[in-house]
């Protein structure tokens, strides 16, 4: 893992946790991405070399939908940049890690993605990303 590329969080309402979050961060949404595979609309601000990216459900069926259903709203995930995310996702996997995803899909951003399952990563779920 190269570094933390962006902390996922929840929210319900996008347009009122921009609004947040351009406040609390002093700088505004660099970009809003519809990623209709996952059921969610992404907004991403730019903190230091860290991304912090919100996202709320397109739908009720929507994984950030029923996280927040669970949950509430809140840290996510964490995403961490990979060289290489075939070799990246094999080697976890090897490791003992639980592959959410068993190959990479398209995410936001550009990135390729895939998910370890928390249930292996110490209750934390773990996005590792490449750029396309």
């Amino acid at each position: 893992m190269k570094k933390l590329e962006h902390i996922g969080i929840a929210v319900k309402d996008l347009d009122a946790a921009e609004l947040l979050y351009s406040k609390l961060l002093n700088t505004n949404s660099y970009k809003r991405e519809l990623v209709e595979s996952e059921g969610v609309i992404t907004s991403f601000f730019m903190v230091g070399n860290v991304k912090i990216e919100l996202l709320a459900a397109t739908n009720s069926e929507s994984p950030i939908a029923k996280f927040i259903e669970k949950k509430g709203e809140g840290i996510h995930h964490l995403a961490f940049e990979v060289e290489d995310i075939q070799k990246a996702l094999h080697e976890k996997k090897e490791a003992g890690f639980i592959a959410i995803n068993g190959t990479p899909k398209e995410g936001a951003d550009n990135k390729s993605i895939a998910f370890l399952h928390p249930k292996s990563t110490g209750s934390v779920l773990v996005e590792m990303c490449q750029e396309n």
